[in-house]
């Protein structure tokens, strides 16, 4: 017979279960794992899972580190990080018809910048920002500069450094934020319009309420031009919504706008039904959002309501978006990227070829030896000389293994 009504456990102790603190903590650390693994398979496969790291990008949490998003931000954009650009120089300022606007707006975004920072160090980051945003102005004169577009520029230079910053803000510039930087705002206004089909789908008495308020789109706007970098006072909550729009379709702003407004319902239909009174409290977003929750919905409402569907409406038929067009094409060129190991053996191949043009004998010595050397400077050329320029420039090599 047994003396004991329980079960026995080993060693003759009892069974202790770990407090649920604990097993949450064990339960995120474990998907955290889990995640680094998929992000670093998907970056080293070749080519490159794009569709990987997008999902990455989206599910819960982000993409988790800088480190981690400067690898693949480049790879979300289909950016070369072993062939950036230069560094911005100060010519780019000279008689730029945008510099003293710019120079204001940079003036004014200390809050920006991390607290704490040494104020000798945001002037550098300051003065490299109104380098950046410059560059790819006289580089696209077809872009027109807008207020708030340096509160995109400012995320991505805190995160991926000047050079890699450039590059991503140029793909972003052409393409995500192309409406944006027409010479008027009909466009923008295009992309605006999107948010009222949007939400009389979602909720006819919320959408009834603001028409009668007379409310508009415009509390919106610096939300969707600035990627709500201009509104949110906590860089990490930036930086998951950078992680969700840079992996997702042009017009998921306006989503997760709408997913806001919904949010807030009830407090809306409190407020007076009168344009001051709803505009003033949609224009102040909240800063302790779910934002989990918010991405999830939002990812839902652009398969409920596709744009194509909500384009149809008459607000939305007459006027062809740049960025919309253009998508999947843009997407599908992502998917043919190289992984980064693929292309740092290629740099130093090109490396190895320019060393060894550079030892060959002077052309002096032979009519045939001119040939050749003539030959091989053709093949190589400026591009052999602009991936060496490049690894000479490069950030530290660290960023470039994380795993």
């Amino acid at each position: 017979m047994s003396g004991g009504g329980g079960p026995r456990q080993r060693g003759g102790g009892s069974a202790e279960r770990p407090p649920p603190g604990r097993r949450r903590e064990e339960l995120l650390g474990s998907k955290r794992k889990q995640k680094l693994l998929l992000i670093h398979q998907a970056l080293t496969s070749d080519p490159v899972a794009v569709e990987t790291l997008r999902g990455a990008a989206v599910s819960e949490g982000g993409l988790l580190t800088d480190e981690i998003r400067r690898k693949v931000w480049p790879k979300l954009l289909s950016v070369n990080v072993y062939n950036l650009p230069p560094k911005p120089g100060r010519a780019v300022r000279q008689n730029h018809k945008d510099y003293t606007q710019v120079q204001l707006d940079v003036n004014r975004s200390t809050r920006r910048f991390p607290q704490g920072m040494r104020a000798e160090q945001r002037q550098v980051l300051q003065e490299q920002l109104i380098d950046l945003i410059l560059h790819i102005l006289r580089a696209h004169p077809e872009l027109h500069y807008y207020q708030g577009y340096h509160d995109i520029a400012v995320t991505l230079l805190l995160v991926a450094g000047e050079r890699m910053g450039s590059a991503l803000l140029e793909k972003l510039s052409t393409h995500h934020l192309r409406d944006f930087m027409d010479p008027t705002m009909d466009s923008t206004k295009h992309i605006l319009n999107y948010l009222m089909p949007i939400l009389q789908r979602e909720s006819l008495r919320l959408h009834d309420f603001m028409l009668r308020a007379e409310v508009g789109t415009i509390f919106a706007l610096s939300w969707l031009i600035t990627w709500y970098g201009h509104v949110l006072t906590s860089f990490p909550h930036i930086l998951r919504l950078y992680d969700f729009f840079l992996a997702s379709h042009p017009l998921m702003p306006v989503y997760f706008a709408a997913v806001i407004v919904v949010h807030r319902e009830e407090e809306v239909l409190a407020c007076d039904c009168d344009m001051p009174s709803v505009h003033q409290l949609l224009s102040q977003i909240p800063q302790n959002l779910p934002y989990e929750s918010l991405i999830s919905r939002a990812l839902r409402l652009f398969q409920r309501h596709p744009h194509a569907e909500l384009a149809k409406q008459a607000a939305l038929q007459h006027h062809k978006s740049i960025s919309i067009g253009s998508f999947t094409a843009f997407q599908l060129a992502t998917s043919h990227q190289r992984p980064d190991a693929v292309l740092r053996r290629q740099r130093q191949q090109d490396s190895a070829h320019a060393e060894a043009t550079a030892l060959l004998p002077t052309a002096g010595h032979s009519p045939l030896v001119k040939a050749a050397v003539w030959g091989i400077s053709a093949t190589l050329g400026a591009a052999a000389l602009a991936v060496t320029q490049t690894a000479l420039e490069w950030a530290p090599e660290f960023l470039l293994q994380l795993f």
